[in-house]
């Protein structure tokens, strides 16, 4: 399957609010698409630091860049399932 351009990325996702706000998702498309859309921005995130480390002979700063990014990503997941992080006593 082909990825949608971004003018039928942007209607999607326009149809998917409207559709929450009016409580006419019985089937959970319009969270999916849009749970999934918040989600897939710190994945690609995650993609260009690790690109860049690799790129770049695995130099200390895009290593941190790329830590960086997974932690941002995690805390979303986190965040998006309402659940805490476990802590492991290393804050």
């Amino acid at each position: 399957m082909s990825k949608p351009s971004d003018e039928e990325l942007e209607s999607a996702l326009h149809m998917a609010i409207q559709m929450r706000e009016n409580e006419m998702d019985p089937f959970f498309l319009a969270k999916t698409l849009l749970s999934h859309n918040y989600r897939l921005g710190y994945l690609e995130k995650i993609l260009k630091a690790a690109d860049r480390y690799v790129n770049m002979g695995m130099a200390e700063k895009e290593r941190t860049d790329l830590m960086l990014a997974i932690e941002k990503a995690k805390d979303s997941e986190f965040h998006t399932a309402q659940q805490e992080r476990e802590s492991f006593g290393l804050e």
